[in-house]
């Protein structure tokens, strides 16, 4: 994705909405939901499809049963 892309994609947005104070980046007293990816999505794009962790309000989830967790009712079947 490089930098450029997720900057775009995180920082950008929030400033565009005036959020960027508590979202938008990770630094300390600020809000974010992040994502864990095995790999480098700025060396091969193809890795941003390796979720491995889910962060959503502080806490982790496994991708994997997310994703088993729903199948059948979203998505491709």
């Amino acid at each position: 994705m490089g930098f450029a892309a997720s900057k775009a994609a995180t920082l950008n947005g929030a400033r565009f909405l005036g959020e960027d104070k508590q979202i938008g980046s990770l630094a300390t007293g600020e809000q974010a939901d992040l994502l864990v990816v095995h790999g480098d999505p700025s060396a091969k794009i193809e890795d941003i499809e390796r979720v491995e962790l889910v962060f959503k309000d502080g806490v982790g989830y496994k991708s994997a049963k997310l994703i088993e967790s729903v199948r059948g009712m979203v998505g491709l079947r």
